[in-house]
């Protein structure tokens, strides 16, 4: 599943370049403000930090949402107390689009995560031109060599990168690169199980300094208490939010110390 999630990604992105060149995309981020501080805004604090995701559909369980805006999702994520918001701009699997990013950007001043399955510069340079602050890094499918590659060109972009892992073997990848915003997505890719437990085991495994981000799980509150005691700083929640009430749920999430 990993290797056709990153398959449509890849041709998405090449028929789109046919239409638009990596220059026309530099000289539309050359107009547009600079990135937003992704580091600064979910730096470690007294209270757990959220990323609301902006979520349609996923692969394991089809359709979630009908979303018909995503500025107004985005409006009402910040407006609610997220701290940043993820928008998935995959199109087949998760039913995402990247004009959703730019949707977004017009309502919301917080960091943008563009959250697809990303493996070239010109996607991230699409994620720039966008509006996104910040792109997702998946150290499953990528090499070490290749995400290196990418990390640092989306740095030199003045863009944040969330680096996610699965295992110890990529914690360590990410952890000597020294990258300082650090998820353990506790969906398997392959399977799509969640195992909450899979952030308690590792959690310890990152390095101090990085910001530590729990990805997928969350149900309920007392979900993002386990992350947080398990010593998360940030949440990724798509799912509860997308199917409940964000109203609701963003302020209970962001209460818990």
């Amino acid at each position: 599943m990993l290797d056709q999630l990153f398959d449509a990604a890849a041709k998405a992105s090449k028929r789109r370049e046919l239409a638009i060149s990596e220059q026309d995309l530099l000289d539309t981020i050359s107009k547009i403000s600079s990135a937003l501080d992704v580091y600064a805004a979910l730096s470690k604090s007294s209270h757990i930090k959220l990323i609301a995701e902006i979520k349609r559909r996923s692969p394991s369980r089809g359709f979630l949402a009908d979303i018909p805006s995503a500025a107004d999702q985005a409006e009402l994520y910040q407006q609610s107390g997220a701290h940043a918001i993820s928008v998935l701009t995959e199109e087949t699997g998760f039913g995402g689009r990247l004009e959703d990013l730019v949707d977004a950007r017009t309502k919301a001043s917080i960091p943008l995560l563009r959250k697809d399955f990303i493996s070239t510069e010109y996607q991230i340079l699409e994620a720039r031109a966008a509006g996104a602050d910040f792109v997702l890094l998946i150290l499953a499918w990528l090499t070490e060599r290749r995400f290196a590659e990418l990390y640092r060109f989306a740095h030199e972009l003045g863009m944040g990168v969330l680096v996610e892992t699965h295992t110890l073997e990529e914690i360590a990848v990410a952890n000597q690169l020294g990258s300082r915003l650090i998820g353990i997505n506790t969906r398997d890719l392959q399977t799509f199980k969640t195992d909450l437990g899979l952030f308690e085991q590792m959690a310890q495994a990152l390095n101090q300094d990085a910001i530590k981000v729990a990805e997928s799980s969350v149900k309920n509150v007392q979900d993002v208490i386990r992350y947080r005691n398990a010593g998360a700083d940030v949440a990724l929640v798509g799912e509860a939010l997308v199917t409940s009430d964000p109203g609701i749920l963003i302020p209970e999430f962001v209460s818990v110390a």
